[in-house]
């Protein structure tokens, strides 16, 4: 079985990811120390709120060089992805630095947070095998990942402007929108990464 762990910040769906993931046939663990992750074939970093509290957790945690360190798969969602910028306009805070970039606030917005469910324009990628064209997520935020290559975007998304909807560099895919919470496209993505994860073991 392929063992994913979910890394616990304090501030994340966790009970939704794991069953999602759990659903795709891994074997999830929900992990709040950096020793935990062990020999785990993937990672997901969730987030909810502001870059600058999950970053200070991470930080507190010990969890900030194992992430940097991480070559085999890792799933950075909503809050998760930002984190994988170098730095956040949000509250000044320097990320993870994974994908060079910055995160910025949502421009043209008629009214922030953006939160529902949105059209997502996705290019071919892995993590998309077998997602409609016309598949919908759900999003909530009020900043978004600015890359500087833009050949890392997988897909984007418009709210008053469009953002970066998804990104990956190698083995590190983010995404802005909560698969947890998107129904079948965000069920399909999420075996998608859990089949990543397994080619990753199995290529070892």
């Amino acid at each position: 079985m392929t063992r994913v762990v979910v890394i616990d910040h304090g501030a994340g769906n966790l009970v939704s990811i794991a069953q999602g993931l759990s659903r795709a046939g891994a074997v999830v663990d929900v992990v709040d120390n950096p020793r935990a992750i062990g020999d785990a074939a993937g990672i997901v970093l969730p987030g909810v709120g502001t870059t600058g509290a999950a970053m200070a957790r991470l930080l507190a945690a010990g969890f900030v060089d194992p992430l940097r360190d991480w070559s085999r798969p890792l799933l950075g969602i909503c809050v998760g992805l930002q984190l994988f910028f170098d730095h956040s306009e949000e509250d000044g805070t320097d990320a993870l630095g994974l994908i060079p970039g910055r995160v910025t606030r949502l421009e043209g917005t008629p009214l922030l947070p953006h939160i529902g469910w949105n059209d997502v324009t996705i290019e071919p990628d892995p993590i998309f095998a077998g997602v409609a064209p016309d598949s919908t997520f759900y999003f909530v935020h009020s900043f978004a990942g600015v890359p500087d290559d833009e050949n890392v975007v997988v897909a984007r998304a418009e709210y008053g402007k469009a953002f970066v909807a998804a990104a990956r560099s190698d083995n590190r895919i983010g995404v802005q929108f909560h698969p947890e919470r998107s129904g079948a496209a965000g069920l399909q993505m999420l075996a998608n990464f859990v089949s990543e994860c397994e080619g990753a073991v199995d290529a070892a």
